[in-house]
């Protein structure tokens, strides 16, 4: 089993940031699961990145042209590739909210390629999967990204996988655990397993 790793960094309270930065952290609230827990806690020692950063993560989560369900797909990928637990423990939830089935979170969870996909669930697998392990996408992998859901989709995907990479080193390095003590949902594998498991 698992074993959660201590937290890195103590977290913060509203009444302990400074009262230029409440603000950001009222924008916070409104959107985290975790309040000002997660990578927030960590961002927010760096409060004028955590502003950029923010509003850069508002845009790939909430305006974004990609569909909801793909968006938070590509977000498990990343998780899953990254063994990032709060990552995996914040978006399963959303995914599931906005359509994406057990069924293919269970595989991912797995570390293997879901096999109930739909189309478009499995275009964005081998696309964020091929960019993620291989960073690079094979020419007609992209073509057929780009024909089935544009060009802006496809730009947006890249860039919320790239930042979704760095969601999950801030919240690896920190070693942020599950609020309340919960049970880390990933089981922590070598990155070559990952690797040969997903790329199957």
């Amino acid at each position: 089993m698992t074993h959660p790793l201590p937290e890195r960094l103590a977290q913060l309270t509203y009444a302990s940031l400074a009262p230029e930065v409440r603000p950001l952290a009222d924008d916070i609230l409104k959107v985290s699961s975790a309040a000002l827990g997660g990578p927030y806690n960590a961002l927010l020692r760096s409060p004028e990145m955590a502003r950029r950063c923010f509003d850069f993560l508002d845009y790939l989560r909430f305006r974004t042209s990609v569909n909801k369900r793909l968006n938070e797909f590509a977000i498990l990928i990343q998780a899953r590739i990254s063994n990032a637990q709060y990552e995996w423990w914040a978006h399963e939830i959303i995914a599931r909210k906005a359509g994406l089935s057990d069924a293919v979170m269970d595989d991912l969870r797995a570390c293997r390629r879901p096999t109930s996909m739909q189309a478009d669930e499995a275009l964005v697998y081998d696309y964020c999967v091929q960019l993620s392990l291989n960073h690079r996408v094979p020419d007609a992998l992209w073509q057929k990204a780009v024909d089935a859901m544009g060009e802006q989709a496809v730009v947006d995907l890249t860039v919320l996988s790239g930042t979704y990479v760095m969601v999950s080193m801030l919240l690896n390095a920190t070693q942020v655990g599950i609020p309340n003590g919960g049970a880390l949902p990933l089981e922590v594998l070598h990155p070559i397993d990952i690797r040969e498991r997903l790329l199957q």
